[in-house]
């Protein structure tokens, strides 16, 4: 009875301080949540833009220079071929040096002199990427989406000599509808986000695509986009709704300094507030049924636990007294007395079993949790390294954040961080890089450099580390969080020996950890050296 009144109490309380205190503790989280899920989308947007304009800019540039293109014959056959496989050019062309189109997909423009326009201007001087404009000499002339002025993006590279005189342009207009196809495939799989919205804005902050009539206009809330730092917000737009909005600014790519493009997206907030509501009421009818059937459950459970309790109680007793041929009984009843009826019974067998596995795990070189290779096998591989006329660099990576997941959520959800988190590294670096799992949090890399196989820029690589690691790691249906700090080292210039680089990496990584966390050192012989991994305090 103790244990049913308990459990009944203990269920309505619980219930009711949730329901009283949750409502406004979710809806920030939830606001949070969905912010991080805004910006993270309008990234992803941004991204995939400038993706797109830095692979169109270098396959104009690469083209330019195939000599054999400097023939309007050829030209015309490789302009058509492409024109052919790729639906989003509108048309492309080449030029000879006063802008007179010499070559033309479909024939359009044959003939014409664009010698005034920017697409043969600024590309007779280098490769040129311009911002998006509505049709000029096209218009009518190429396919749109209905309803919709048709618009271009242009690209153009200078056809030279090998003096490096242009004779000419190689130019394509790329039809804007692509990007109106980037934001279909993005919102499909987010079809459950009520009222979610996209808008993608240029340079000057003119809407290039959003919903009707702000194509065109500046966007209606200036101060969504008055910083260059993406974020999130909630701002009230001009009809009168609070919209949680992620802002992400395009930054280019590689070589490609991009076209200065802002992706928005927002959602009503109003959606977050009901989904608190409905949180909140469905806690407190589920507390008050619980309450209920846990008083009924609690006065079962207490006989079914206490009497096989009491068995194994009697029977350990016995053995204590001395009593020979006495066995730990195998009882039934709830799960975890049986294993811990089984557990006493086969103790030592379990415990020479035990030995055996450790001795297994001992010989073996993989980490069983990430599937990644062990202190054993890198320790191994630190100890038999020869570069030969190469050199390597060396990274001390050691997670941030994880041991609050393990206290709040327990070993599951701690391992399954650490899983994932396995999966990202080994998916980031090359076949013939070595990245291991230390223990705990710890991970260290080598990353061999070769003439003939140059190594990753060590910096560049470092930030697609930290910003794999810092993606949510999903776990049942939470999504948590965890970042990472990074040492880094190189042989042979921070030293001959191998361990010594591993010294000074793990130096590194101390400073990266007092620094702030979550971002990557580089040693140097200010940095004062560490213990060799030894797991630092998290």
């Amino acid at each position: 009875m103790t244990v049913a009144i308990t459990l009944a109490v203990l269920v309505l309380c619980s219930t009711l301080a949730k329901g009283l205190f949750i409502g406004n503790g979710a809806a920030d989280a939830l606001a949070a949540e969905i912010g991080s899920s805004m910006t993270g989308l309008a990234q992803s947007l941004a991204r995939q833009l400038d993706s797109t304009m830095w692979a169109r800019a270098n396959q104009i540039a690469a083209l330019s220079r195939i000599e054999a293109l400097k023939d309007p014959a050829v030209a015309q056959s490789t302009i058509d071929e492409l024109k052919r496989r790729d639906p989003t050019i509108a048309w492309i062309g080449m030029t000879d040096a006063t802008g007179r189109v010499v070559a033309a997909s479909n024939g359009l423009l044959m003939g014409a002199d664009i010698g005034s326009r920017p697409v043969h201007q600024e590309g007779m001087k280098s490769l040129f990427v311009g911002d998006v404009h509505e049709a000029v000499a096209l218009r009518g002339k190429v396919p749109h989406l209905p309803g919709e002025t048709p618009k271009f993006v242009d690209v153009s590279a200078p056809l030279q000599k090998a003096d490096g005189t242009p004779i000419g342009v190689l130019a394509a207009h790329y039809s804007w509808d692509w990007a109106q196809g980037a934001i279909r495939q993005l919102i499909e799989p987010l079809h459950d986000r009520k009222g979610l919205t996209l808008y993608i804005l240029s340079a000057d902050g003119t809407v290039l695509i959003g919903p009707d009539p702000t194509p065109g206009k500046p966007l209606p809330v200036p101060t969504v986009t008055a910083t260059l730092r993406d974020g999130w917000s909630r701002d009230v737009w001009p009809d009168g709704v609070t919209y949680v909005t992620g802002v992400a600014h395009g930054k280019g790519l590689h070589d490609y300094a991009g076209l200065g493009w802002t992706v928005v997206a927002r959602q009503p907030a109003d959606v977050l507030y009901a989904e608190t509501n409905r949180l909140r009421l469905k806690i407190l009818g589920a507390g008050l049924v619980l309450a209920l059937l846990f008083s009924v459950i609690g006065w079962f459970a207490a006989g079914r636990i206490a009497r096989p309790l009491t068995a194994i109680a009697d029977a350990a007793e016995r053995l204590r007294h001395g009593e020979r041929g006495v066995v730990i009984p195998e009882v039934g009843g709830a799960a975890e007395i049986r294993r811990l009826s089984v557990s006493l019974r086969d103790l030592i067998s379990l415990t020479n079993k035990d030995a055996a596995l450790m001795r297994l795990e001992d010989i073996a070189y993989e980490d069983r949790l990430t599937a990644l290779p062990n202190r054993r096998y890198f320790e191994q591989y630190v100890e038999a390294f020869t570069g030969g006329d190469g050199s390597a660099t060396v990274m001390c990576i050691d997670l941030d954040g994880r041991k609050p997941v393990n206290d709040r959520l327990g070993h599951d959800a701690s391992d399954a961080v650490l899983r994932q988190v396995g999966r990202r590294l080994a998916a980031i670096v090359r076949n013939d890089d070595v990245i291991a799992r230390l223990g705990d949090d710890e991970f260290a890399a080598i990353l061999p450099c070769r003439a003939s196989h140059p190594g990753p820029d060590s910096a560049e690589l470092a930030a697609r580390i930290i910003a794999a690691v810092n993606e949510p790691v999903s776990f049942g249906s939470q999504s948590l969080r965890v970042g990472c700090s990074i040492g880094i080292a190189a042989w042979p210039e921070d030293g001959t020996d191998m361990a010594a680089v591993l010294r000074h990496a793990d130096a590194a990584l101390y400073k990266a950890k007092r620094e702030g966390r979550n971002r990557a050192v580089r040693w140097s012989p200010t940095v004062a050296d560490a213990p060799v991994h030894t797991a630092p305090s998290h």
